[in-house]
């Protein structure tokens, strides 16, 4: 009995430590957010005030007052992929999908396993029509998130309700 509660306690406490061990990702929400598990140590900077304003301008649905503030948060900083997710975000929702997409991509540049680029840009595909381009982004949104994650959801949504419908329900990530 005794070397069965040791068993266990050194299994609890082996599953504390993985547990532990996995990074959290930096926007758990996945809109602007990239994958914090791409590196271990997650460098902390002060936030951007025009950051800031902006993601405040994407939730009130004011897509072009966000336009020129990533603007310059991007000609600032030329590093960080979630302020060219979401100017991309916004620049798309603005009404300019096919604007938006060099714009993911020069987020995927700078961090490849951006999970909400991914889904952002699979939206943006979807919009225009190109569904395959679309399912590319979901199929590495399938290898990047290890347990499911709402990118991943979402742009499988999107997806299917896109093909059941012929392509008349197009995305448009009312978030």
């Amino acid at each position: 009995m005794r070397r069965l509660r040791q068993t266990v306690l050194c299994t609890v406490a082996a599953l504390a430590a993985l547990v532990a061990s996995i990074p959290v990702p930096s926007h758990a929400d996945g809109g602007g957010g990239g994958d914090a598990t791409s590196s271990r140590v997650v460098r902390l900077k002060p936030v951007d005030p025009d950051y800031t304003k902006a993601t405040k301008a994407i939730k009130a649905g004011d897509f072009a007052a966000a336009i020129p503030l990533l603007e310059r948060v991007v000609a600032r900083d030329s590093t960080d992929a979630d302020a060219y997710n979401w100017l991309a975000y916004s620049i798309r929702r603005n009404g300019d999908p096919a604007g938006s997409l060099p714009i993911y991509q020069k987020a995927l540049a700078i961090d490849p396993k951006h999970r909400g680029a991914h889904e952002y840009i699979g939206e943006a595909y979807l919009v225009l029509g190109d569904v395959s381009k679309a399912k590319e982004h979901l199929a590495t949104l399938d290898r990047l998130c290890f347990l499911p994650c709402s990118q991943y959801r979402d742009l499988k949504r999107a997806v299917e309700a896109y093909e059941k419908s012929g392509g008349k329900v197009k995305p448009t990530a009312a978030r």
